[in-house]
């Protein structure tokens, strides 16, 4: 074999070897978030039952000039709850004011979006689809999942599994009659994206336009 023949058969072989642990990392992060957004769901479906609460996950929306995708939305009688799930370990460094947050395990740092404002994209996306609906009765909350530890002080609105549930059980005023309830699950059924890989592939291609692949 040629020299010229082994350095392209090099070559090829390293960008297949940087596209495969691309791959790979991805669908490592998309297994850790679907565990957490598990957790979130098996909780809330646990807790909060009957005709005073609709539970929908995964939901795609339209925002600004692509869209946001949103973790959790618990509807009910006493409030609309939008929820970010994260699942993380080790120590977590976190300000309310702060674009990024910072994870800590051993040696190994990783900073991630705000999730709190993450989740203000969100607001801001069914505030725009239940415009009936007054904002203060929409609610941020993030939740995480794992066994991370904040090593600042946790903001205001951010919770563990068990404080989310402790938090959305103190909305005890009805705020919704059921019919407009229900009306709000129609609207967002009807704005929502269809479930897909194609929604994924978009939703991606908007967050590495707006943040880079980072994200």
């Amino acid at each position: 074999m040629r020299a010229v023949e082994i350095v392209a058969l090099q070559g090829a072989l390293i960008v297949g070897a940087l596209i495969a642990g691309f791959l790979l990392g991805r669908y490592r992060r998309k297994v850790v978030e679907n565990q957490g957004e598990a957790a979130i769901r098996r909780a809330l479906t646990k807790n909060f039952t009957g005709a005073a609460y609709h539970l929908l996950n995964n939901i795609t929306l339209p925002f600004e000039d692509g869209t946001t995708q949103i973790d959790h939305i618990l509807l009910s009688k006493h409030g609309i709850f939008v929820i970010e799930s994260k699942h993380y370990s080790g120590w977590i460094f976190a300000n309310a004011s702060w674009p990024t947050w910072t994870q800590v395990i051993y040696y190994y740092k990783q900073k991630f979006q705000n999730p709190l404002r993450q989740n203000y994209k969100h607001i801001k996306a069914i505030q725009k689809v239940l415009d009936f609906v007054p904002s203060e009765h929409i609610h941020s909350l993030v939740a995480f999942t794992g066994n991370a530890v904040f090593k600042t002080e946790r903001p205001a609105g951010v919770f563990d599994v068990a404080g989310l549930i402790q938090h959305i059980g103190q909305f005890t005023t009805e705020v919704l009659t059921e019919n407009r309830l229900q009306f709000c699950v129609g609207r967002l059924e009807c704005h929502r994206k269809s479930i897909s890989g194609k929604t994924d592939v978009e939703h991606q291609e908007y967050l590495n336009r707006k943040h880079g692949d980072a994200t």
